[in-house]
């Protein structure tokens, strides 16, 4: 039995299939299926059932699987205690971003960490919250930035800053000559949205539903912040915007925004990874070189923490 072997394992249980399989262990079909069989062999039983499309885990196959990601991740920990101790920083580090966050606050400490750690193969992606839970609980991904918290017991976070909500205001609306909004004086039926799959659009739907505002119309779901500056100029309805969001709004636009009276409603922006991560001097490293820059950038403390998750009907 060898790592190698569980590794394949693992790739066709992810995958379903032995060729997908083998592409993404960057070897042949043929190569990884021969490696598979000897393990069954040695183990004397079927992981997979081939009969089945797509490819399925046999009973004692999931067990098998289960084992095999702890001893896999339990040899992984060895070259992480060897870099540790040297105090090595460097080699690949998985990053996921949510997209709501991944504008404002990349070009802020990416230029940085990079120049301080040119050892480090960063790699990031744009992932919804999502995606992000499933990449790092499967190890696709290594760390995120995303808005919490998650209430999900496999995730650790640590906080990055709190970032308020902003009210974007055209003159036609009602709130328009106030200086400053409550929270109570949102109409949720007249807010633009962005569309399903960003974590932005429950925090607003949150926000309002603790207002009793449930089940109304939302006019329009939008898939970006641009988007929805530039159709609530058009009269088509206010909008809530990230505190960074704002900060690159021309001096035309900034005169339709509006501070929310303290305690302001705002979300927690985190960096997250799974518990059994190996990485930690890395994420670490970046949560430092993330801190040394927020810090200058955005400073709130009377604030209102708004979850990003989606609450259930009749909760």
């Amino acid at each position: 039995m060898t790592i190698t072997q569980l590794k394949y394992v693992l790739a066709v249980a992810e995958h379903q299939n032995f060729t997908v399989a083998a592409e993404h262990c960057f070897v042949t079909q043929p190569t990884l299926s021969m490696q598979i069989q000897k393990l069954e062999d040695e183990l004397d039983t079927l992981i997979f059932n081939r009969a089945k499309k797509p490819i399925q885990l046999t009973e004692i196959g999931q067990k098998i699987i289960e084992q095999a990601k702890i001893i896999v991740d339990e040899s992984n920990r060895l070259s992480n205690i060897v870099d540790q101790q040297k105090g090595f920083i460097g080699g690949d580090f998985k990053l996921g971003i949510i997209p709501t966050v991944m504008p404002t606050l990349l070009p802020l400490f990416l230029k940085i960490f990079i120049k301080r750690y040119p050892k480090v193969n960063l790699k990031i992606e744009e992932l919804t919250t999502e995606e992000i839970v499933k990449k790092l609980t499967d190890g696709h991904i290594d760390v995120a930035i995303a808005a919490t918290p998650l209430e999900n017991e496999a995730i650790k976070e640590k906080p990055l800053y709190y970032e308020p909500f902003i009210a974007f205001i055209p003159p036609e609306h009602r709130l328009f000559k106030n200086k400053t909004i409550e929270i109570d004086q949102l109409n949720i039926s007249d807010i633009l949205l962005l569309e399903d799959g960003h974590c932005f659009k429950e925090n607003i739907i949150n926000l309002c539903s603790a207002l009793g505002s449930k089940n109304q119309h939302f006019k329009l779901h939008s898939g970006s912040f641009n988007t929805l500056i530039k159709l609530s100029k058009e009269g088509l309805g206010m909008t809530l915007l990230p505190y960074l969001q704002t900060l690159d709004l021309n001096e035309n636009d900034k005169i339709y925004l509006r501070d929310f009276d303290a305690p302001v409603p705002a979300r927690e922006v985190s960096i997250i990874y799974h518990k059994s991560q190996l990485k930690i001097q890395l994420i670490d490293t970046l949560k430092n070189v993330i801190d040394s820059v927020i810090r200058g950038v955005i400073a709130f403390n009377d604030v209102k923490i708004i979850s990003p998750l989606q609450k259930k009907k009749g909760a």
